[in-house]
């Protein structure tokens, strides 16, 4: 089964949990300016075993570590030429992972913001959002992506030039905008602007990330009233002044669920968590979706 099909069939969807902060929280280095993508470098193993920990967890998404793997990016850590080496690894790390999985599961590569994702004023011009974007979404493809997650968008004009890039590079997309308190991103533009972009623009789905939990409940009414199938994946921490992030133990896995609960109530297609999170939250929302979704193994495998 194609990821689409799944993603359109109805019953509520898992995605799995955070990357960074978990290299992090077990020892890894996930510093700027790679983030999580050093860890591709220096400790894939550790990078297959949460991705594994997750599908254990529940997961039916695994975020490839793609983060981070865009050339501008790698460029600050004088590694612009394995773009694409990198971003075949992290795919082939999380597909591995899929191959494990009880039931069906997904492989989706992460295309966030080319620069700061919670700094719209540092977008880049047009010219260089299309063909940036575009070499990752190319990258992507090659590694065997099912879906692109242009996640953590913080204006719409990047929103456009990362979904068109995911369809000339013949991938189905879905577009998740970071917000403030209220259902506006960070650029200030409503979040129902940025959804209406994206499905102008032929996105599959459309959502909220990298948000604290209890934030993304004003975002619902906007989602829901989109008409399009929806996910929510939140946070649990800030980002700090260096543009790192600090997790926070705020939510309990329990309490996290309990979230998760409430966009899964207003109709969310899939839901998971961001930063902060673990497999422990991931197993938390397991219990929750598995009431309303069924058992796995209704679904035909994706392709290997």
């Amino acid at each position: 089964m194609e990821f689409t099909e799944r993603w359109t069939a109805g019953k509520p969807l898992l995605l799995d949990g955070a990357l960074g902060t978990e290299i992090e929280r077990r020892g890894g280095d996930a510093g700027l300016p790679l983030w999580s993508a050093r860890a591709l470098c220096d400790d894939p193993a550790l990078v297959a075993q949460i991705h594994r920990d997750y599908v254990t967890a529940g997961a039916e998404v695994v975020v490839a570590n793609t983060f981070r793997t865009q050339a501008r990016a790698l460029a600050h850590g004088g590694l612009a030429d394995r773009a694409a080496e990198l971003t075949h690894d992290a795919a082939w790390l999380a597909r591995d992972a899929t191959a494990r999985a009880p039931g069906p599961c997904w492989v989706a590569g992460s295309a966030p913001t080319l620069e700061d994702c919670y700094r719209p004023d540092l977008v880049p011009d047009e010219a260089s959002l299309a063909r940036e974007h575009g070499e990752h979404a190319a990258n992507l493809a090659a590694a065997g992506v099912d879906v692109v997650f242009a996640e953590t968008l913080n204006t719409v004009r990047e929103a456009r030039a990362a979904l068109r890039a995911a369809h000339e590079a013949g991938l189905p997309a879905i577009a998740s905008f970071v917000c403030d308190g209220s259902a506006r991103l960070l650029s200030g533009e409503p979040l129902a602007a940025a959804v209406e972009a994206a499905a102008g623009e032929g996105a599959i789905g459309v959502g909220v990330n990298c948000l604290p939990a209890r934030a993304a409940r004003a975002c619902l009414p906007t989602l829901t009233a989109s008409g399009l199938p929806f996910l929510v994946y939140a946070n649990l921490g800030e980002p700090t002044e260096d543009g790192a992030f600090r997790s926070s133990d705020e939510l309990s896995p329990d309490a996290f669920a309990r979230e998760a609960g409430a966009w899964l109530e207003a109709g969310a297609h899939a839901v998971g968590g961001c930063c902060g999170t673990t497999p422990g939250h991931l197993a938390a929302i397991e219990r929750l979706v598995s009431i309303r979704r069924g058992p796995r193994t209704q679904f035909a495998s994706p392709r290997a």
